[in-house]
């Protein structure tokens, strides 16, 4: 389906003067591209359904045939088609291409017309159909449904309120029902009409939708005995003992979540919503990352899930160097110092990047950096792949985007980045071209690659880059197995080296690092343990600063939403 706003359109009344026009003088076709064009601008202009009738009656055969359905069709066009079959006699084909519509642009009002609020509409469409277009749209849209988009499925709350009228003890249409209700925070009225489908005909899905509506209302005891009744209505639906698990840990019952998803686990080790559930719930339990990466592993090698999750991302938002930058140290704070342009070894063997002639990137390579670089990310793996952008820009371009840091965006992010905290502006520089730079040539084997021989190099000798290097080696970790071993080397090397230093005098990094290590696949435990030892001393220092990073990041977020 083809976009259905475009800010060079024109308004929708002057869409309908020249769709009348077009009218006037026979020219269907041409009328009916702009009917279309108005129908998307204002779905509910009663002048433009006017329109829309003239133009039915003009056409002779209701006009159906003025809007096809092709495979790539304007959303107008199948607003139109959809009004136009509910007059002809056939509203549960207008209903499903009303929902597509919804589907596409959830914030439009496509369904608030008179034909879909009527009580006409439900004793016409049946208990049956009326559950189907319910789950259509519950299918279409977000859970819960953001506020802003609420008032565009109030009609179709209208429906189901008809429905139930006629049809009050049908428990599918109670439960279709319900869920639509708890979707747009009418959470008492999804509980009385899931407890009244229940009461009607007891089913698996009836208790789901029940404990859904009940977990909304807060009422958590009463949700999770619903959940339990629809285990045992059907002990092979898997995804219930998901939802009771993750219902027990959001009230703090750990153990209880872990033991409900072991037994999802134990009937099916791949079941996608119980690996999910038993990854974060283990993270939740040790803060292990091996719980996430392995997590990482089974999303790559399991591309065809029965739907998205973002237990993934749940685990990593707000957690260092997991899904975001930590502060600068005073060493990160400003650019790389590389080599400059005429210098380099005087015996022409290749220089290494500390002392390779640097100059400034081209202005691609700083618009594509400008328009990539983020202090947050849902995961390693999102960024990693994020930063494809990047792929196709030269070393010279990637090392000089280090050296010589572009000027911040034009953005609300750059403008609050460059107001508070122009540091963290040059911090997110350097991690995303150090993760363009694993981009660079992958066609070479990781051992002699390009690629790891300068992030290597950046990680020992130039220290304003070298964590955003070590964090993009930790990022090819995750999305490559075979090279956690030398990753997991190379970061317990330098923990190692920052752990000496620390004994002697404070290392103003050694927190970040500590974080960083701590995200690293397949660390040995001792390493491990040093890690923690040093974020544990660490954090307690710069709890000020990362503090205030987490207040500028949730600001950058609201304001670059």
């Amino acid at each position: 389906m083809a976009e259905g706003t475009d800010d060079r359109a024109l308004p929708a009344t002057e869409e309908l003067i020249l769709a009348r026009r077009a009218l006037e003088s026979g020219e269907l076709t041409h009328a009916a591209d702009h009917v279309a064009a108005a129908l998307a601008r204002a779905p509910t202009l009663p002048e433009v359904h006017e329109t829309l009738a003239r133009l039915a009656a003009a056409s002779g055969d209701g006009g159906i045939d003025l809007f096809p359905l092709q495979h790539h069709t304007f959303v107008g066009a199948v607003v139109a088609r959809a009004h136009l079959l509910a007059a002809a006699g056939r509203p549960a084909e207008g209903l499903d291409l009303l929902v597509a519509a919804t589907a596409h642009a959830p914030g439009a009002d496509w369904a608030g017309v008179p034909w879909v609020t009527s009580p006409e509409l439900a004793e016409r469409l049946g208990p049956e159909q009326a559950a189907r277009v319910l789950m259509q749209v519950c299918a279409a849209v977000p859970d819960p449904v953001p506020p802003p988009n609420r008032t565009a499925l109030s009609p179709y709350l209208t429906l189901a309120r008809n429905a139930i009228t006629i049809h009050p003890e049908h428990a599918l249409l109670l439960g279709t029902a319900s869920a639509l209700a708890r979707r747009v925070a009418e959470v008492p009225l999804a509980v009385r009409w899931a407890s009244r489908g229940v009461q009607a005909t007891p089913s698996k899905m009836g208790e789901v939708w029940l404990g859904y509506a009940l977990r909304s209302a807060g009422r958590t005891r009463e949700a999770l005995a619903a959940l339990r009744r629809a285990v045992e209505h059907d002990p092979d639906d898997l995804a219930v003992y998901a939802d009771i698990a993750g219902t027990l840990a959001d009230h703090g019952r750990l153990a209880e979540a872990l033991r409900w998803i072991e037994r999802a686990l134990a009937r099916n080790p791949s079941f996608d919503c119980a690996v999910h559930t038993a990854h974060r719930l283990r993270f939740q339990r040790d803060g292990a990352v091996q719980h996430l990466v392995a997590l990482a592993d089974f999303i790559r090698d399991h591309p065809d899930d029965s739907h998205e999750h973002g237990d993934l991302a749940e685990c990593c938002r707000g957690r260092p160097w997991l899904g975001q930058v930590t502060p600068a140290p005073p060493t990160t704070g400003t650019a790389a110092t590389l080599g400059h342009p005429g210098t380099g070894p005087a015996d022409g063997s290749e220089p290494t990047v500390a002392a390779r002639p640097t100059s400034p990137p081209s202005a691609e390579a700083a618009r594509r950096l400008r328009q990539l670089a983020h202090p947050a990310w849902p995961h390693p793996p999102a960024a990693y792949d994020a930063a494809v952008g990047l792929a196709t820009l030269d070393l010279s371009d990637l090392l000089g985007l280090l050296a010589h840091p572009p000027e911040t965006p034009q953005t609300a992010l750059g403008r609050v980045l460059a107001g508070q905290d122009p540091a963290l502006w040059l911090r997110c520089v350097q991690v995303w071209t150090c993760l363009g730079l694993l981009h660079h040539r992958t066609d070479e084997p990781w051992p002699d690659s390009t690629r790891r021989r300068v992030l290597v190099e950046l990680a020992r000798e130039v220290p304003e880059a070298a964590e955003a290097a070590l964090f993009a080696l930790v990022t090819a970790a995750w999305v490559d197995p075979s090279v956690r071993t030398d990753v997991a080397a190379l970061v317990t090397e330098r923990l190692t080296a920052v752990a000496t230093a620390t004994r002697h005098h404070p290392v103003p990094n050694a927190a970040s690092l500590a974080h960083l290590a701590l995200a690293t696949p397949d660390l040995d435990p001792e390493t491990i343990a040093t890690a923690r030892t040093l974020a544990g001393v660490t954090v307690r220092d710069r709890r000020g600063a990362r503090w205030a990073l987490r207040t500028l990041l949730r600001r950058l977020l609201r304001r670059s939403a």
